[in-house]
């Protein structure tokens, strides 16, 4: 989680898996939720790691 003055950027990382993945698992546990009612845009933000190049490898945004 990061918040800035206008937004609210809620992040999964995932290795060995996918950014869909990671998207998936914010909106299935719900990470999302406390943040609701700050006022802010929330960025749901799922990015996956490359082992080889050990960079990401992509990464999705989404909004709730």
């Amino acid at each position: 989680m990061v918040e800035t003055d206008d937004r609210a950027y809620v992040i999964e990382f995932k290795l060995h898996d996918t950014a869909e993945s990671a998207i998936r698992q914010i909106r299935e546990k719900r990470y999302f939720e406390p943040y609701l009612d700050c006022g802010k845009d929330i960025l749901l933000v799922g990015a996956a790691f490359d082992v080889n190049t050990r960079n990401i490898e992509r990464w999705l945004v989404e909004t709730p």
